[in-house]
């Protein structure tokens, strides 16, 4: 069980976080004016009344590794029982590092869709290469589904092997891609998407710190994140002082997908929090390709949160409606088990999109 002496890290670090992302955030917003990052509205698709700077995922992933190298370097309460080694941290901070550095340019230089998709396939790979992994998968009706029944040594460094999973990192590699794109085609609402990386690092720290999960590593990094994406949410919650960017966007999905393999491939726990917008984005790519027969990367106001907006919702209800059903969605995980949890998540996923159907009919989804 989690110690009273982990609550005490936990509070600090938490409320460190917040602290450190809530000054390091004006200071990012000068700087994208300086340069002129900036995104001007639209009235279509982009509803602020003035230029708004963006680069906000600098912010998030600067306090980020701030804190965590602060954390390192005073305790070792990271490294704890092992479940969060080294390589991990190294492969996270270079896999972000490189959605920044791609984001950067993307907000500075709008950047073709290929070259857009360059970045995160970049980092993706970079989780495979430092061995963050999923070994099995566990079968609601009982046993599990081995990956890692073919695994193969690649090279060593500082006797640190490092292994090709062909079936894992696959899974890995689609399921990084699939959520860090969820996070980027959401980001359409001034503070939806650090909400959501708010609320998805909290229910991720609370499944980490208790049985089986019980790993005072990941919990620890989950509680980070939740308070730089806290601190950031200040600024950009409607109406927006600053935006996260491509590389934000692309950023808070990227770590969430990360902390939901790192907490013992708790893939469904996150799939629920982030269940309306992943149901949003399955039936856009139904709309586009199969309805439409139109591209998938042409921008539109078909997303859920532009049919509320059209519905007469404000932004800041919007953002609060989809916090509330990622809280309940990511707080039900937390006590469902094996079959129960089965049919459970196939209701609860029937419920998302009829929700996510009937609101699009409402709205005049067809025209």
């Amino acid at each position: 069980m989690i110690l009273a002496a982990h609550i005490y890290y936990f509070v600090i670090f938490f409320l460190s976080s917040v602290l450190v992302s809530g000054l390091i955030t004006p200071v990012v917003k000068n700087i994208a004016l300086k340069l002129q990052i900036i995104d001007i509205p639209d009235k279509i698709r982009k509803f602020h009344t003035k230029p708004t700077p963006l680069l906000g995922g600098t912010a998030i992933f600067s306090s980020f590794f701030i804190i965590l190298g602060i954390l390192i370097y005073n305790s070792s309460v990271v490294w704890t029982h092992n479940y969060i080694l080294p390589k991990y941290i190294i492969g996270i901070f270079l896999g972000g590092l490189i959605l920044i550095i791609g984001g950067f340019l993307d907000d500075k230089y709008k950047l073709k869709y290929w070259q857009q998709l360059i970045f995160p396939c970049l980092a993706a790979l970079i989780i495979l290469m430092s061995g963050i992994d999923i070994n099995f998968i566990t079968n609601p009706l009982g046993g599990v589904y081995r990956l890692d029944n073919y695994k193969f040594e690649i090279f060593r460094w500082n006797e640190i092997p490092f292994y090709i999973v062909p079936l894992a990192d696959i899974l890995i590699f689609c399921w990084l891609l699939g959520i860090m794109y969820t996070t980027k085609l959401l980001d359409g609402v001034d503070g939806l998407v650090s909400g959501l990386g708010f609320v998805g690092g909290f229910i991720i720290f609370l499944l980490s710190i208790f049985p089986p999960v019980n790993q005072v590593g990941t919990a620890m990094l989950a509680i980070i994140f939740s308070g730089v994406c806290l601190g950031f949410f200040i600024f950009n919650f409607p109406p927006a002082k600053i935006f996260l960017g491509e590389g934000g966007s692309l950023f808070l999905g990227f770590i969430l997908g990360v902390l939901s393999i790192i907490a013992g491939g708790k893939i469904a726990t996150t799939v629920l929090i982030l269940g309306l917008p992943i149901m949003d984005v399955v039936w856009i790519i139904i709309k586009r390709k199969i309805i439409d027969r139109s591209s998938l990367t042409k921008p539109d106001r078909k997303h859920l949160h532009f049919k509320l907006l059209d519905r007469g919702l404000t932004p800041r209800q919007v953002v609060m409606f989809f916090l509330f059903c990622s809280f309940v969605f990511g707080i039900s995980a937390l006590f469902l088990k094996t079959y129960g949890k089965l049919i459970a998540f196939i209701i609860l996923l029937i419920i998302m999109f009829l929700t996510v159907y009937i609101i699009h009919k409402k709205t005049s989804f067809y025209k």
